[in-house]
C-alpha cells in the first residue's frame, strides 16, 4: 500500500491519533499508529487499551492494507518534514515503510500488528448532539474529576441524557461540578454512563480544533463511541456506582452573596500567591464587605477587600485556593452567586440568575 498526503493535514491527523498512544505498556503495538487503507480511503488509528482514536486521512491511496509504525516517532518525523507532499510506501520485502518528502528520505521499521486490538465502532442506537454544547459542558465540569486512580469511579464524568436534557457531573470528593444543558429535540432513548474524564477532554479538544458541529454517540457494550467529523473516539466505561450527587447538593443556604465574577476572580488570584504549602484562602464576610486573605507563615500574608451585598452576622470561611478559583473560572456569567450556610458547610458557586451550573466546594476548618 502507498499513501500520498500534504504534510500539514497528515501531521494534524497523526498528532490527533497520537494522543491515544500508551506510554506505560509493555506491548509495542499499543505504542504504534496503525495506518489502514481500504477502498480508496485511509485512516490512522491508535489505542492504549482504554482510549482509542481513529482519524480519517486526506490522502491519495494506492492499494489496501494495514501497517503499524512506532507512533511517536512517526509523528515526530512528520513534524520535521518540509512542506509539500509526503509519500508513505510499504516495502514488504524490507519490513519497513519508506517515507519521503522533497529530498528527505526515511525508512521506519514496521511493528507486528498481531496484538493491535480491534477498535469499537459507532453502532446500535446513535444519539446526535450539538458539538459546541457538548464541549462547553465538558470544559465546565472536567476539572472537578479526580486524578487519583485509587478511586477510579471518581476519575470519570457522569454523562446522562434524558429527553432533551444533557447532564454532566464530576467530583473528586472535595468538590462537585454539575452542568445541565438543554438540547434541541429529545433523545431517542435515555442513557447514563461514567466516562473517563480524559476521554471527554480529548473529545472537547477535537471539537475545538476541527470546528465540528455535531457529535454522534453510541454505547456498544461497556464502551462509549463518539464520532466528531473525521475523528472517531472510543473509551471503556468506568464500572461501579457513581456517587448520588443529588443528595450532596444542599436544598437551602443562609446567605446568597452576589459578586462580580471578573473582579472576584482577580482578587482571589492575587491573594492565592500567599496561600502556599496547603494554606487556605480565607473569605471574611461582614456587612457590605468581603475580605479575601491568605497567610503562609514562612513567606508572608496578603489581604484585599471588595464591596459585596452581605448582611447579617459576620462570618469567615476558608477553601482550598485551587479548587475555589477553578470554581469561579467555571462560571461563565458576569455576575455569580456564592451560597453559604456556615464555616463548616460547603459553599456553592452558581451563575447569577441560573441554576444550570453548580459548583459545590468543601470548606477547610480554620484553627481558632
Amino acid at each position: 500500500m502507498e499513501l500520498k498526503a500534504e504534510r500539514d493535514p497528515l501531521l494534524d491527523a497523526l498528532q490527533t491519533a497520537a494522543r491515544a498512544l500508551s506510554t506505560r505498556t509493555t506491548l509495542p503495538s499499543l505504542g504504534g499508529i496503525m495506518l489502514v487503507a481500504a477502498g480508496g480511503n485511509a485512516t490512522a488509528r491508535a489505542t492504549d487499551g482504554e482510549l482509542a482514536v481513529t482519524v480519517e486521512l486526506e490522502a491519495e491511496v494506492d492499494g489496501d492494507g494495514e501497517i503499524l509504525l512506532p507512533g511517536r516517532l512517526l509523528a515526530d518525523v512528520s513534524r520535521a518534514l518540509p512542506q509539500g507532499t509526503v509519500t508513505l510506501a510499504e516495502r514488504k520485502d524490507k519490513g519497513d515503510v519508506e517515507l519521503t518528502a522533497g529530498t528527505a528520505n526515511f525508512h521506519l521499521r514496521l511493528l507486528d500488528p498481531e496484538d493491535f486490538p480491534r477498535l469499537p465502532e459507532l453502532e446500535g442506537d446513535v444519539l446526535k448532539m450539538p458539538a459546541g454544547a457538548l464541549a462547553e459542558t465538558v470544559d465546565r465540569v472536567a476539572r472537578a474529576a479526580s486524578r487519583d486512580e485509587v478511586r477510579p469511579i471518581l476519575t470519570g464524568i457522569l454523562v446522562s441524557v434524558e429527553e432533551s436534557t444533557l447532564t454532566m457531573v464530576a467530583t473528586d470528593s472535595y468538590r462537585l461540578s454539575v452542568k445541565r444543558t438543554e438540547l434541541e429535540g429529545a433523545a431517542p432513548s435515555p442513557f447514563e454512563a461514567n466516562v473517563p474524564a480524559r476521554a471527554m477532554r480529548e473529545l472537547a479538544r477535537v471539537v475545538a480544533q476541527h470546528g465540528v458541529e455535531e457529535v454522534e454517540i453510541a454505547l456498544p457494550g461497556n464502551q462509549i463511541v463518539f464520532r466528531a467529523g473525521g475523528v472517531t473516539m472510543s473509551s471503556r466505561l468506568i464500572e461501579g456506582q457513581f456517587p448520588s450527587y443529588r443528595q450532596l447538593l444542599p436544598d437551602a443556604f443562609d446567605h446568597d452573596v452576589r459578586l462580580p465574577r471578573s473582579e472576584f476572580l482577580d482578587v482571589t488570584r492575587r491573594i492565592r500567591y500567599l496561600a502556599q504549602r496547603n494554606a487556605p484562602l480565607k473569605l471574611a464576610f461582614e456587612e457590605g464587605q468581603l475580605t479575601v486573605a491568605a497567610e503562609t507563615p514562612e513567606i508572608g500574608d496578603a489581604s484585599e477587600s471588595m464591596p459585596c451585598a452581605f448582611s447579617g452576622e459576620a462570618m469567615e470561611i476558608a477553601f482550598n485556593p485551587q479548587f475555589f478559583i477553578e470554581g469561579i473560572e467555571s462560571v461563565d456569567t458576569e455576575e455569580l452567586v456564592l451560597r453559604l450556610t456556615s464555616p463548616l458547610r460547603p459553599g456553592l458557586l452558581q451563575p447569577a440568575g441560573s441554576e444550570d451550573f453548580s459548583y459545590l466546594v468543601m470548606p477547610i476548618r480554620l484553627n481558632v
